[in-house]
């Protein structure tokens, strides 16, 4: 077969689950990954044929695509801030509003004087955002802490993948007996748990089926489960003139703003590219 007619023929079938642009950009980002095979070649050599150790190879990617299994664990990997990291069912994908977190961050450090602030990232699950900040803010002391101990071996390797100097604690974070393993920081940031359990039918099967539940869900009658804990641990480990940064459930922005300004005099709530109410920053612990 060609590689043009084969490549064509992947396309099509993934068009049974994904739209057209969705469909191509992983169409392509599986060939090139599982067989080196850059669209670029299809185009210019569309009557080569491909080989059927590689057709055999890029198949058995597609049936796990059809069945729903995110192309980020297919492939073993995703991009994040630049970053190559190691990707498997016991991490959350990184989604772009994340990278925005990590750049809010980016932009008020440049804007400090204190160079050698300290950070601690809140259930780091691949430790995408600890290993961005790192590589960012060289002189930064990070700290990262999960609950699963399967999260951060994949944390740990994609940090010494990406030369990421980043120290990790395994901590079960609503345990409050467990905070005092943690260090006294200028900055703390979490991408938590936040979106109810009511709302999983909702969600698209890749995710309910594949992420990791404890990094996606909280319980329906208390969805500010880990903010609230985050501004208790903050009364004590948050340094004076202190700054938090957290993503947020959009529909509960107002809520969680709330939350915060009982315990900080400034809140500020950010929108993500998409227009929606995805952050939060807080200062100023009363």
């Amino acid at each position: 077969m060609t590689i043009n007619n084969f490549y064509r023929q992947y396309l099509q079938q993934l068009q049974n689950i994904y739209s057209l642009q969705e469909a191509a950009i992983i169409t392509n980002w599986v060939f090139e990954n599982k067989a080196s095979i850059k669209r670029s070649e299809i185009i210019t050599s569309p009557e080569k044929i491909i080989d059927e150790k590689i057709m055999k190879v890029l198949n058995e990617a597609l049936q796990q695509l059809l069945e729903h299994r995110p192309v980020q664990y297919v492939l073993g990997e995703t991009w994040f801030y630049k970053l190559k990291l190691k990707m498997n069912e016991h991490v959350l994908i990184p989604r772009p509003e994340t990278e925005e977190l990590v750049e809010w961050i980016i932009e008020d450090y440049k804007k400090a004087e204190n160079k050698k602030v300290s950070i601690l990232d809140i259930g780091t699950g691949s430790g995408c955002i600890a290993i961005a900040l790192q590589k960012k803010l060289l002189a930064a002391k990070i700290t990262a802490t999960d609950i699963s101990k399967k999260a951060l071996s994949i944390a740990k390797e994609n940090a010494d993948n990406n030369n990421a100097a980043v120290d990790f604690i395994q901590s079960d974070f609503l345990n409050e007996a467990e905070w005092e393993r943690l260090p006294e920081v200028d900055i703390i940031v979490s991408n938590p748990p936040y979106i109810p359990i009511r709302e999983k039918e909702k969600l698209d099967k890749n995710v309910t089926g594949f992420e990791p539940h404890n990094a996606l869900f909280v319980p329906d009658h208390s969805p500010l489960l880990f903010y609230k804990k985050i501004i208790l641990f903050a009364k004590k480990h948050l340094k004076k003139d202190g700054i938090i940064y957290v993503e947020i459930h959009e529909d509960f922005a107002e809520e969680t703003s709330a939350a915060f300004s009982i315990q900080f005099k400034t809140v500020e709530i950010k929108k993500d590219l998409n227009g929606k109410n995805r952050m939060i920053k807080a200062t100023h612990y009363r």
